[in-house]
């Protein structure tokens, strides 16, 4: 027995022409497996031209420009693959047919409808698969205001922590498809937009979670940050549209698959990794050799020709490898440089590919000139991450690294000192490069943060006190301002 579902909201069903069906642009497949694997119909309706989704050898779905859609099912259609997901155990049959002799949908049965094509969205995003419409990923319980957050994605203020939140811990898969949509760069680069979602779902899987601060969060605030560094006017004038899609996926990938310890601890239990790159930027190496992993599984960028993706491996690599905190001095002198010589020239590739570089070294570490209430979170959570490190030496009798004996540091002591030796020397070059209101910000914030730290010693780590408060006169920005 055939049965018929007419969408109220929708005009009448008339047969679609066999000329719309076969005209350029229209789109023909078919299935018999599950309806997971395949792409959903409704999402189709947004593409300009005729569609046909046959099932069993049936026509099962039409859809028209117009909007007219019928979806015609069999009772004896083959239901959903079981497998693992706990929503595989739904017979999908009825999502899609009802007896005839049903009465009208009633609309706690639409509402509780809805709420399972919620969970059904929410698993396709889980799994990799594209949802209903390509270009909003996020699910509709978090949608307003992910979206609100979204188009401030490029102030200095903006809350990571929140936005992973109301995103479900998906932070680095929303913003970075959103960055990339920004850009334009699916379609200049002709990306599959399933093959990038997959890409970026199987990136975010593969930080860990247990990490209290190398994570997939800091990955997404470090593609933050380097959005904002794109936008400076030095940056945005010469970069290329090849420069801002390496710099984003290097920012999305430098600390892939991070363990929570250093190399130093790599190196002393003869860890593989320490042996396989002998002991040389060896998280860094693996950050990038495992980006690289992910870039060939996902198949993102196989339609391009050999060379030229062989040529974007390479300089995510250079990005990548560029953030080993042990090379420091040595970027931050050729850097100085530079500046000395004025002698950067973004029309030279090489030039922009190492600003690129700094910007990303940059963004890394940039916790400390973030707005106190986010700077303190990073500080705190980077500071557990060191403790658990020495935690796990002392438990095997190893030599614990510096900073990481919970008995002779404390955050802000190991703040302060990453404050004057690391983050200012960087950041106050990087504003002799580019003199802005965003470089200005964050060595404001840098100065503040700092007193707030050296404040909290001295109180002996009592009070909490409001870095802002501390100097009126500062140039740090009000919070959520258009220039930050």
């Amino acid at each position: 027995m055939e049965v018929c579902y007419q969408l109220p909201v929708l005009p009448l069903d008339r047969p679609v022409p066999k000329h719309v069906l076969s005209r350029r642009g229209a789109i023909s497949f078919s299935s018999s497996s599950s309806l997971f694997g395949a792409p959903d119909p409704r999402q189709l309706s947004q593409r300009r031209g005729a569609i046909s989704y046959d099932s069993s050898d049936q026509t099962a779905l039409y859809i028209r420009m117009l909007g007219d859609v019928r979806v015609r099912s069999r009772v004896g259609f083959e239901p959903e693959r079981r497998g693992s997901h706990p929503y595989l155990s739904v017979d999908f049959r009825i999502l899609h047919s009802r007896p005839e002799s049903a009465g009208p949908v009633s609309t706690r049965k639409i509402r509780r409808l809805l709420s399972f094509q919620r969970y059904l969205h929410s698993s396709r995003f889980l799994r990799g698969i594209s949802p209903q419409n390509p270009l909003h990923i996020l699910d509709d319980d978090y949608t307003g205001q992910a979206k609100c957050m979204l188009e401030k994605v490029g102030s200095w203020n903006f809350d990571i922590f929140l936005f992973d939140r109301l995103t479900n811990g998906n932070s680095l898969v929303s913003l970075t498809f959103h960055l990339f949509n920004h850009y334009g760069l699916i379609e200049l680069f002709q990306l599959d937009m399933v093959k990038l979602r997959r890409f970026l779902v199987m990136v975010q899987e593969d930080y860990h979670r247990q990490n209290p601060y190398h994570n997939a969060v800091h990955a997404a605030d470090v593609t933050q940050a380097m959005y904002c560094y794109l936008r400076e006017p030095k940056l945005s004038k010469s970069l290329t549209s090849c420069d801002i899609l390496l710099g984003l996926l290097a920012a999305a990938t430098h600390d892939l698959d991070h363990p929570g310890v250093n190399q130093p601890f790599l190196i002393k239990t003869n860890h593989y990794l320490a042996a396989l790159y002998r002991n040389t930027s060896v998280l860094e190496n693996h950050h990038w050799r495992s980006a690289v992993g992910l870039l060939r599984e996902s198949g993102l960028f196989s339609h391009l020709p050999a060379e030229d993706g062989l040529n974007m491996e390479r300089q995510l690599g250079s990005l990548i490898l560029a953030t080993d905190i042990s090379r420091q001095n040595e970027y931050l002198s050729k850097f100085r440089e530079h500046l000395d010589k004025e002698d950067l020239c973004l029309a030279n590739a090489s030039h922009r590919h190492f600003v690129l570089q700094m910007a990303l070294k940059c963004a890394d570490i940039c916790n400390p000139c973030r707005p106190w209430e986010l700077s303190k979170q990073w500080s705190e959570k980077v500071t557990e991450e060191f403790f658990h490190q020495g935690d796990i030496e002392k438990k095997h009798k190893l030599e614990v690294s510096p900073l990481c004996d919970s008995q002779t540091n404390s955050v802000g002591k190991i703040q302060i000192g990453f404050m004057m030796y690391v983050v200012e020397p960087l950041f106050a070059e990087w504003a002799r490069f580019s003199d802005t209101r965003l470089s200005q910000t964050m060595l404001g914030y840098l100065g503040l943060n700092k007193a707030g730290w050296s404040g909290m010693l001295q109180a002996g780590g009592t009070e909490e006190p409001d870095p802002a408060a501390e100097d009126p006169n500062s140039k740090v920005l009000p919070q959520g301002s258009k220039e930050a």
